[in-house]
């Protein structure tokens, strides 16, 4: 009879030295874990390793024994690390305004299983995706957002956070710009797509700049976002060629289906918690 097992993933990053590895390996051995696999690089540059590891073990060993026993490791070598549970679909919470293509292309893959999401909840500034949103059995929550209520309407939205345990918030062509204060407390956990190249065409009407600048290729840009607009670490990138003959109708077609696709990898990645930050980068393993 096989025996049943659990999947995990540890994710980790520290000051890199010799012995990280054995030490992790080594204990996951003695823990009697089976490795699945295992990938880890170490940045010459910032002299820090990261590392993540799909491993397997005796069903019913809890996560919480996990952690415990892996403690003394991680602090022998000030590791900042986790250990998720690989069943765990990533709780998340979608922002949109009026441009629904990667609201609509995250509702599918979720309820398909291309993606590891529960889409929680959608919240927007606008009505229009209400009918998307219950299509597909999710709840809407409208909160329009005014230079008076800006703060109110922040509150509602982390309460919404708490109240959904929500792993991950993205903002999938959401045109608001949120508060120091949301970006910080959501630190980590709130993706955006921008289109284009970051930062090249910032602002409103960026296919129209790409249009008048004649380019030959259009992009979409996945990040993390920080306080500061538009520059947080990247964590996936896409292009298409264009050429002189499309219009800018053209090239805003083009450039929807390269945002939908963009999105949907970086969120992907970010659930099989494949993404480490490393300072104003990321470390992104396939």
């Amino acid at each position: 009879m096989t025996a049943i097992v659990d999947d995990h993933v540890l994710t980790l990053a520290c000051d890199d030295r010799v012995g990280i590895v054995h030490a992790v390996t080594g204990y996951l051995a003695r823990a009697e874990c089976n490795i699945v696999d295992s990938q880890q690089f170490g940045d010459p540059d910032t002299k820090r390793f990261f590392m993540r590891v799909h491993f397997t073990s005796r069903s019913g060993t809890a996560g919480t024994v996990l952690r415990s026993e892996f403690q003394p490791v991680a602090t022998s070598f000030g590791m900042d690390w986790q250990i998720y549970s690989a069943a765990q679909p990533c709780r998340t919470l979608v922002m949109v305004s009026k441009f629904g293509h990667c609201l609509n292309d995250l509702l599918y893959r979720s309820q398909t299983g291309a993606l590891p999401t529960t889409i929680c909840a959608v919240v927007s500034n606008h009505t229009d995706f209400e009918p998307m949103a219950r299509a597909h059995g999710v709840s809407f929550h409208h909160l329009p957002v005014t230079a008076q209520n800006r703060s109110e309407q922040e509150d509602a939205l982390l309460a919404l956070v708490r109240r959904y345990e929500v792993d991950l918030v993205v903002l999938a062509r959401y045109m608001q710009v949120l508060s120091d204060r949301v970006c910080g407390e959501l630190n980590g956990r709130l993706i955006n797509i921008h289109h284009s190249f970051l930062p090249s065409f910032r602002g409103g009407r960026p296919y129209q700049q790409a249009y008048d600048r004649g380019v030959k290729l259009i992009g979409a840009t996945a990040h993390y976002v920080t306080a500061t607009l538009d520059e947080g670490p990247i964590i996936e990138q896409e292009v298409a060629r264009v050429d002189h003959a499309q219009s800018v109708e053209r090239l805003v077609a083009v450039g929807r289906d390269v945002e939908s696709a963009t999105l949907a990898r970086a969120v992907l990645a970010h659930a099989e918690h494949r993404v480490l930050r490393n300072g104003t980068k990321t470390v992104v393993f396939r």
